[in-house]
């Protein structure tokens, strides 16, 4: 006979639901100065980059008369005569208030030689008019009769703009609004993602053949033995990145450790070219990444029971396939955390490329920088930023449906 439990009287309720309540809030308003932390100092300045790909207010800033106007255009023919006195109005404004290097620039970023044009237009701008404002610019340069040079200024007008997101998968917007390929020599940011996620998918692999078997032996290996190989693993944690990486350009440059060592042995008769090649970058960053792949799978083959493997081997199996029919499939969720942190941190990497590889071997976190720190083009290096992280993103979805699909299986 099974007993039912009496029900709790209302009021006893309504006090475990607030004791409830106050232990949350207690735990909320603990973790709150490190949440706001996180939030000012690691997401806050992330978010602030990336909106930068589609924000664009400097030019209704500083030029606020043509912005306005422009918007009646259709993109096809060149803008009435409003507009162009409108511009007039806007450069004389500009220039007095020494705000038209910012849009002189916002606008270079989309026709290269603009910020030339807009500077040398200002200074040839008469302190009155004696004709056409359209006209006038046009007898100051025949590119203000041009609808692409407008073209550039309707797509700068703001709020938003569509330039940075599509010039990172090589894309432009003509004059009229239609999406065009961008010309074949600029064209370079889909072969440069390809080349990232190449790169990125060779380290990966590379990483899982080293560090598999390493994996199994520090699992495998007595304690003493194991403890020792795991502090061998573990020294690159311990050391910069930049000095691993200069170590790489000791090693493998023209009179290098391994040229010299080389030439000594009679294995060669001349240098090898080693550094500023494809190999560099794979070995050097083989070597940076390949403890986050060797962590996870040696968690995980340290708990395998060693008796599975010697029960299929008592059942009859050969050593081969014992391993691979039982135990490598328990080795799954470590090779699955394994290859998504060692190709996740090498989409992102930049300073191993940039130190050991040639111009061809650059990622696309190299670019993010350059526009970042020499152009200045923070909407450009913003959109660059997007695109890796929407990589990323989708990788873990894969990841993660994966693994979810795993466990329903073996469920």
């Amino acid at each position: 006979m099974t007993s039912v439990a009496a029900p709790q009287p209302p009021e006893l309720a309504r006090q475990l639901a607030r004791a409830e309540r106050a232990r949350k809030w207690r735990a909320f308003l603990l973790t709150a100065p490190l949440l706001l932390f996180l939030l000012l100092t690691f997401l806050g300045p992330i978010v602030a980059l990336l909106t930068k790909s589609f924000v664009d207010t400097e030019l209704a800033e500083a030029l606020p008369r043509v912005t306005h106007e422009i918007s009646r255009w259709d993109g096809r023919a060149v803008p009435d005569e409003a507009t162009f006195a409108a511009l007039i109005d806007d450069v004389r404004a500009a220039r007095a208030d020494g705000t038209l290097a910012p849009a002189a620039t916002r606008l270079n970023y989309d026709v290269s030689g603009f910020r030339t044009l807009l500077f040398s237009t200002g200074r040839q701008l008469p302190e009155s008019l004696d004709g056409p404002a359209r006209e006038t610019l046009i007898a100051i340069d025949p590119r203000w009769g041009e609808a692409e040079t407008w073209g550039a200024i309707a797509r700068a007008a703001g709020p938003t703009t569509s330039l940075f997101l599509l010039a990172a998968v090589d894309l432009r917007r003509a004059a009229d609004g239609r999406i065009l390929g961008a010309p074949r020599e600029e064209a370079i940011f889909v072969q440069v993602l390809g080349r990232t996620f190449a790169i990125a998918s060779a380290v990966t692999l590379l990483c899982l053949l080293l560090g598999y078997p390493l994996a199994y032996v520090l699992a495998t290996a007595p304690t003493r033995t194991a403890n020792a190989l795991l502090v061998l693993v573990l020294l690159p944690f311990w050391t910069s990145l930049l000095v691993r990486t200069s170590a790489w350009i000791v090693l493998l440059q023209h009179e290098g450790v391994v040229n010299s060592a080389l030439l000594q042995g009679g294995f060669v008769d001349a240098p090898l070219e080693m550094l500023y090649r494809r190999a560099a970058v794979y070995t050097a960053m083989t070597h940076v990444l390949l403890p986050f792949m060797v962590l996870p799978l040696y968690a995980v083959m340290k708990t395998i029971p060693p008796v599975h493997v010697r029960a299929a081997l008592s059942l009859g199996a050969r050593p081969l396939a014992a391993f691979w029919r039982v135990y490598a499939p328990q080795t799954l969720p470590g090779v699955g955390a394994g290859v998504l942190m060692v190709f996740i941190q090498a989409l992102g990497y930049y300073i191993t490329p940039a130190l050991v590889g040639g111009p061809d071997d650059q990622m696309l976190s190299y670019f993010v920088a350059f526009y970042a720190s020499r152009t200045i083009n923070w909407g450009m290096a913003a959109s660059l930023s997007l695109s890796l992280l929407a990589a990323t993103v989708a990788l873990y979805y894969v990841y993660d449906r994966l693994v979810g699909i795993d466990k329903i299986r073996m469920g």
